[in-house]
């Protein structure tokens, strides 16, 4: 009997794919036995004693769920989603400024699903020549876009120098560059990772330029209620959108991940804003079928306890109160902690500019530190920060918070380290 020949492997020469730093800075953090470290890379919401923080809310909810054992509870939820959960999601977005015949919305794998189940869905359809996105923006917008095959672009946003939104810059660039049917995506609120919002009047001037160039926006919503503690204030770009006159066709990528601590539960929805000639019914059930179809493809259903959960908060108004006054508190311990971490840096004459800390908003501050600062206060100090000097502000507490100034100071001072300051 001959020898079986042997043959290479088809993924010899399969090509290394790059890790994602934020999940390979938690790995590293959680292997650091050292008693100070501090993790400022992951975006999780901790408490003032650096734990995690189950909202008092989720777990009445959760407490009622575990009494009531309801025996449907882990059942499939239809393709599309929980029709009772995706009514309240829209609600929480849009509040009135949208009218329900123009509005088609499926459930989805948190805001990572929605932003890919959206991107695919245009893709098919509205076959955009290219994508906008931020520069820079969170790191999965880009991996997204390029997986769904449409060119990225992006647009200016963060200057370096100023440590600013470069809103001029930006502009210019979508006036000379942006076309027709070009997607842009728009980070709702508390943008990620620069912690910098336009103002109303700015939001005024994109609403402007997306209807008169004929730009489909795309909101990434994923801090609704976690950036200012108000839900409404932070919905205002998306509400304005949704009320430009005459209207326009946009889209909202929708996360419960953050605002309602429901990290691993994956609640999230995308939602569908259609108007103009043609926008029948009939149409609007089509391009339900059509997001049906991409959910079934990718992996069939949405997980249903995150969205349980969601639904029993915003369909009960007591709830729903105690909810907001939690985010409030939340919202609030972080711009305290922008305060503080200032405040120190300052008292100890750190070289360098440091108000946009506290003039950035939400769970991120895009610090200014280089990468030769960032691994040196890892190898240094054991505080884990991505390489773009992006910190999470909700990983700062009383009891490190002046641990972390001082070795900013440290590092800042060191003239063997080049800066950017």
């Amino acid at each position: 009997m001959g020898s079986v020949p042997t043959s290479a492997s088809h993924f010899a020469a399969l090509p290394t794919a790059p890790r994602d730093e934020i999940f390979a800075l938690l790995g590293e953090f959680r292997r650091d036995t050292h008693p100070q470290r501090v993790n400022l890379g992951a975006g999780v919401y901790c408490d003032n004693d650096g734990e995690p923080f189950p909202l008092d809310v989720v777990r009445t909810v959760e407490k009622s769920m575990n009494e009531k054992a309801d025996p449907h509870r882990h059942d499939y939820t239809p393709i599309e989603g929980d029709q009772e959960f995706l009514a309240l999601a829209r609600k929480f977005v849009f509040g009135d400024a949208c009218d329900e015949s123009r509005l088609t919305s499926v459930q989805t794998v948190s805001g990572s699903g929605a932003n890919h189940v959206g991107a695919r869905f245009l893709a098919n359809t509205i076959r955009p020549r290219r994508v906008w996105l931020s520069a820079p923006t969170w790191a999965n917008h880009e991996l997204i876009w390029a997986t769904v095959g449409v060119p990225v672009h992006f647009y200016p946003y963060y200057n370096a120098e100023t440590r600013a939104l470069d809103f001029a810059a930006m502009v210019e660039t979508l006036e000379k560059e942006a076309e027709a049917n070009d997607v842009i995506v728009l980070h709702a609120c508390a943008h990620n990772p620069t912690g910098l919002d336009p103002t109303k009047e700015q939001w005024i001037v994109l609403g402007e330029l997306c209807q008169r160039k004929g730009i489909f926006p795309f909101f990434d919503n994923a801090y609704q209620g976690f950036a200012s503690g108000d839900p409404s204030i932070d919905a205002w770009a998306i509400r304005h959108f949704a009320q430009l006159q005459p209207p326009i066709e946009m889209c909202v990528a929708q996360s419960f991940s953050k605002n309602l601590g429901l990290y691993g539960h994956r609640a999230g929805a995308f939602h569908v804003v259609a108007t103009g000639e043609g926008c029948t019914p009939a149409a609007k059930d089509a391009v339900t079928a059509n997001l049906a179809q991409i959910i079934r493809s990718e992996y069939s259903v949405s997980p249903r306890y995150g969205s349980d959960i969601v639904k029993a908060v915003l369909g009960n108004k007591d709830l729903t109160r105690k909810w907001q006054a939690e985010l409030h508190t939340m919202a609030g311990r972080i711009i305290a902690m922008r305060v503080c971490l200032y405040e120190e840096l300052r008292r100890l004459g750190t070289p360098g500019s440091w108000t946009h800390i506290i003039d950035q908003i939400g769970m991120f501050s895009y610090t200014g530190l280089t990468p030769p600062e960032v691994t040196y206060l890892k190898e240094k100090f054991h505080i884990y920060i991505h390489s773009s000097g992006r910190i999470s502000i909700a990983g700062l507490n009383t009891k490190n918070v002046k641990y972390v100034a001082a070795a900013i100071h440290a590092v800042r001072s060191d003239p063997s380290l080049v800066t950017s300051a």
